[in-house]
């Protein structure tokens, strides 16, 4: 296996500090990039855009809270047991979150946007424009169960 490494390229700001599930909808946070690597002209256009996915490190997640078998989400007994790459909790085997969210702002090297799920302080990895082209072709399948646990995250 080759090894590879990933370095922030900023941070997020936000007045959540606490990995509460639910209610991210009307959260507003900040982007900052790291003004050593990067300048504004690393954002130049991307203010033509509604939405940015950005891609994180939960990194307050203790790394040992990995479980790579199959628990029901949120441990609710009336949802299944499914494995880790069936759902999106923050307990990953690499702590990575990616959240598309409404960008409202770009100003120098720093973005405001809406609907972050990401609490403060934790590292950017990247940030990418949201293009319709790149959602799902066709019809989008997902299980009863996963309707309801997102009925009340944004």
């Amino acid at each position: 296996m080759r090894t590879f490494s990933m370095h922030p390229i900023g941070f997020v700001r936000s007045s959540r500090n606490e990995p509460i599930d639910d209610d991210w909808g009307a959260v507003v946070s900040r982007v900052a990039l790291d003004p050593e690597q990067f300048t504004s002209e690393s954002l130049r256009g991307l203010e033509k855009f509604s939405h940015i996915d950005v891609v994180y490190v939960f990194d307050r997640v203790d790394q040992g809270s990995f479980e790579p078998g199959a628990r029901r989400p949120r441990n609710n007994p009336d949802w299944p047991a499914v494995g880790v790459f069936a759902q999106r909790n923050k307990r990953r085997p690499n702590r990575i979150g990616v959240s598309t969210c409404q960008l409202t702002d770009v100003h120098g090297t720093e973005l405001t946007v809406r609907g972050l799920d990401a609490i403060d302080r934790p590292p950017v990895l990247d940030i990418k424009p949201y293009m319709t082209e790149f959602a799902p072709r066709g019809a989008v399948r997902q299980p009863h169960w996963s309707h309801e646990l997102m009925s009340t995250y944004w």
